[in-house]
């Protein structure tokens, strides 16, 4: 579901070890149930696994202790 924000939303990259089925099941829930994330989605055919948040209110540091609960490891994905 989409749910549109009255302001822009903040879009956040980051490089992730998100690499199979199995670590999306960890992380889905986790993601899923943030209300702020409005958007999310991971491309496991990116070598870096690259997860791609349209959130508002949350950070990269948010995102990395949300990620690293689910016993994952992201990092910001530089420019």
């Amino acid at each position: 579901m989409t749910r549109y924000p009255q302001e822009t939303p903040t879009i956040l990259v980051l490089k992730t070890n998100i690499a199979d089925q199995a670590c999306l099941r960890k992380i889905a829930p986790v993601l899923s149930g943030d209300k702020r994330i409005l958007r999310w989605n991971v491309d496991q055919q990116d070598v870096d696994n690259v997860l791609r948040i349209e959130c508002e209110e949350l950070t990269y540091e948010d995102i990395f202790h949300m990620v690293l609960k689910a016993g994952l490891w992201c990092e910001e994905l530089p420019d």
